[in-house]
């Protein structure tokens, strides 16, 4: 068909012929008026929500249910023990896993936006020193919604107060008194992180200035026979902190200042502020308990008996109320800062809320599940786990195994509890795909996962040896970090950023609760003093093996280059 030529104006008449204009009054009107359509079927609802909750749903499922049945399975295999209130604790497991899902979106859709937005905005608006006091309250906040939080005061009623009396004291009448140093040293940590990512600090030299003080003073506690106990405490809260509110609301705003101060082609700028995060915990509580012990005996107060009715018989206003107080000011904060502070309107009002109630939502079944599934089958575990090298708590039965193959079952099974609950971590999975694209391959997914969950296997087998025989907990800190520090000496930065954030990463709002019930069921059966340290050995053991990893993959590639040009 031969091409025909025309102009412009005739063009645009003939496609507007039949064409007329329509007033959007008008458009509006016939839209009202137009026939409803069918409503959705259960079949149509079906099609629409399970892609999008199957995928949320399954990442929790993967993390909670093979820690679940590992726990089931040793106890009714090894320990033949079943599980009691099997009904309460199946309930429970599920609605942490239910909790969890709907907690992390809302996080994720409801509060992380308008972390990065702020940090983005704040640096150009705002003076330095608003951005640190926001920094501040933001890592205040964001402490006070972690769910591992929770677990602190669960693992209370296990503590007691004739052995560590002022460790019942921190964990009971002044327990106000530990969250509130948490968090202030979770928001100096951050303020801090901020400042590293504005002027370009290494994490490599602040580990090495912040580290030798923190285990120095370690090591003067453990000397005061009223502040040895509560070194585990201390160290184990360093690690409750870096969960799944405070790493990605953080590195939001961290993500959000590099890009605002023009460092983000930085690939690593976000890294470090989690290590931060976990150190100034560890200074707050000691000084806290050095200056709570320093007021004497007169300062202790009464010690209330536990409630003895379970969840499931009361009316849940006590979570409400606890999930309003931990979601509520870090929302307030957020809307504050950017409606009054930045001048800027919220966006999307629909998306903000249904964020904010999910996350209110999954916080209410988190603390609703908490006790009644995952500390109580980690207590259980921690009961029943003895009996393999020493007579029944209970009932006197002897021994179920030799001592030394008890002990040796003992240690393996708190290994594959540490190991299968950092291979499921999801977050260790994003982490692991970031370092293998940033590395270009060097460093691989799987490499990194196996190198985090090894080291937290042995931190947890160290961390049960240590209740089992008694030992203290200082010396295999001192001894652990050491080594950590000698290995940070010769690193590189990257690989020192990677090692010492992957500590933090690993200690989630499941294996937290677990392992802490775990261990002071542990040492409640055999006489010690306390339970806790476990997850501190799970944050220094992978430090050391992914920075032994690093190096070797140092060398390998220098060796590898080595031969390259001798060729």
């Amino acid at each position: 068909m031969a091409e025909r030529k025309l102009r412009y104006g005739v063009y645009l008449g003939a496609v507007q012929r039949h064409k007329r204009r329509i007033s959007f009054a008008a458009l509006l009107e016939a839209e009202r008026l137009r026939p409803k359509g069918p409503p959705l079927r259960a079949i149509d609802l079906h099609r629409l929500l399970t892609p999008y909750v199957s995928v949320r749903f399954s990442e929790q499922l993967r993390a909670v249910l093979p820690l679940a049945l590992m726990l089931i399975g040793f106890q009714a295999l090894a320990l033949r023990s079943s599980l009691l209130d099997a009904e309460s604790v199946a309930l429970g497991i599920v609605a942490v896993m239910v909790g969890l899902m709907f907690f992390m979106e809302g996080v994720k859709i409801g509060l992380m936006p308008f972390a990065e937005n702020v940090g983005f905005q704040m640096p150009g608006k705002t003076h330095p020193t608003v951005l640190l006091a926001f920094s501040l309250l933001l890592g205040a906040a964001a402490t006070f919604a972690e769910p591992a939080i929770g677990a602190l005061q669960a693992a209370a009623s296990a503590i007691s107060p004739e052995r560590s009396p002022w460790l019942r004291q921190l964990l009971g009448p002044y327990a106000h008194w530990l969250v509130l140093a948490v968090a202030g040293g979770v928001g100096l940590a951050v303020s801090l992180g901020m400042l590293r990512t504005m002027f370009g600090w290494q994490l490599k030299t602040m580990v090495l200035l912040i580290m030798p003080p923190t285990l120095g003073l370690t090591a003067w506690c453990a000397q005061q026979p009223e502040l040895a106990p509560i070194i585990g405490l201390a160290w184990d809260c360093g690690a409750v902190t870096t969960g799944p509110v405070t790493v990605p609301l953080v590195l939001a705003v961290g993500v959000g200042v590099a890009a605002s101060t023009g460092r983000s082609d930085n690939p690593l700028s976000g890294f470090g502020i989690v290590t931060l995060a976990s150190i100034f915990p560890i200074l707050a509580v000691l000084g806290t308990a050095i200056y709570l012990t320093g007021l004497g005996a007169e300062a202790m107060l009464p010690v209330l008996p536990p409630a003895v009715d379970g969840w499931y018989n009361r009316t849940p206003f006590a979570e409400i109320l606890g999930a309003l107080r931990a979601i509520v000011p870090l929302v307030l904060l957020l809307v504050l800062v950017q409606t009054r502070l930045l001048g800027q309107k919220i966006r999307q009002h629909n998306i903000f809320i249904y964020g904010v109630a999910t996350a209110l939502t999954g916080m209410l079944l988190f603390n609703l599940g908490l006790t009644a599934g995952l500390v109580a089958l980690g207590e259980q575990a921690g009961n029943n786990v003895p009996w393999a090298f020493s007579p029944h708590r209970d009932t006197g039965a002897p021994a179920l195994y030799p001592f030394a193959l008890g002990i040796a079952m003992t240690l393996t099974f708190a290994f594959a509890i540490g190991f299968g609950a950092t291979v499921a971590e999801p977050a260790l999975n994003a982490m692991g795909m970031t370092v293998e694209n940033l590395t270009d391959g060097a460093f691989r997914k799987r490499m990194l996962i196996h190198a985090v969950a090894i080291g937290v296997g042995v931190g947890a087998a160290l961390g049960v040896a240590r209740i089992l025989f008694h030992l203290p907990v200082w010396m295999l800190l001192l001894g652990g970090y050491t080594i950590a520090l000698a290995l940070t000496a010769v690193s590189r930065e990257e690989i020192v950023n990677l090692a010492w954030d992957s500590a933090g990463v690993t200690t989630g709002p499941v294996t937290v609760p677990l392992l802490l019930a775990l261990g002071i069921g542990l040492g409640e059966v055999v006489g010690a003093a306390e339970g806790f340290g476990i997850l501190a050995m799970c944050s220094v053991g992978p430090i050391i093996s992914v920075l032994a990893t690093g190096l070797w993959i140092d060398m390998k590639t220098r060796g590898h280059k080595r031969r390259s040009n001798k060729a």
